[in-house]
């Protein structure tokens, strides 16, 4: 079962940490439950201590650097879940059904498995108050392409919550916003490369150039110096809950 976090998954333990801020946006937002499957699940980022989880996940890169822990995985994926119906309290996603083949079906099926609340941190891509994308403008194609529109989930699950997930100025986790006050950081390869986003664009020598020299010229500090005194950004990501 080969998927592109093979690829990716190499550093990502060391360079996705969960963020502390977002994760208690999670447990709350899943409440009392007891079970909870967490669907893309990753190295295990974001999942409660407190509750009883069941992950799956695709890539066996990704299930090879999860931590020892009592946490039942299944390789498998969204789109087929192995699972009877309302097998768990709850379940999750967290920045991870862009990669799903059928969204819908894998929407669908986290609602087939779930007792009470469904529960995702994805992105909107209406969005398009990042910075970023001055430098990479096919960052906003690539998530017209990829990612559900916010109506999508209230078409798949029904009634939902959508809320805003301001993105920390410190943030641990190094997703595509997280380095948004620290710009020199989407110049190191090592960064990038745990970014599914940048691996999906074809050439990054002209975003990175232009980047580089407007951070040497002090360019970019001109334009976007204000975001420097602020202790979180809304950059597009939304929390997602059924009601």
């Amino acid at each position: 079962m080969n998927t592109l976090y093979d690829t990716i998954g190499l550093n990502y333990a060391d360079l996705r940490k969960p963020d502390a801020r977002i994760a208690e946006r999670i447990e709350s937002a899943l409440g009392n439950a007891k079970s909870v499957l967490n669907v893309g699940a990753g190295a295990g980022s974001y999942e409660p201590a407190n509750k009883q989880i069941t992950a799956v996940e695709p890539s066996a890169e990704m299930i090879k650097q999860r931590a020892v822990s009592d946490v039942a995985v299944v390789q498998g994926r969204a789109e087929n879940l192995p699972f009877e119906d309302n097998s768990f309290d709850a379940s999750m996603a967290v920045l991870t059904i862009h990669h799903w083949s059928d969204q819908q079906k894998g929407v669908e099926e986290m609602r087939r498995v779930t007792r009470q609340k469904v529960v995702f941190l994805t992105y909107d891509p209406s969005f398009r108050g990042f910075w970023l994308f001055d430098y990479f403008p096919a960052l906003v194609t690539l998530d017209e392409g990829q990612m559900p529109q916010m109506s999508d989930y209230q078409d798949w699950l029904g009634p939902v919550a959508i809320s805003q997930v301001p993105i920390p100025s410190d943030c641990s986790d190094g997703f595509l916003a997280g380095y948004w006050r620290r710009p020199e950081a989407y110049l190191d390869e090592r960064v990038r490369a745990a970014m599914s986003s940048f691996w999906a664009l074809d050439d990054l020598d002209e975003g990175l150039e232009k980047l580089k020299s407007d951070l040497d010229s002090g360019e970019w500090q001109k334009r976007h110096g204000d975001l420097l005194n602020l202790q979180q950004l809304d950059c597009g990501y939304r929390l997602v809950e059924t009601v």
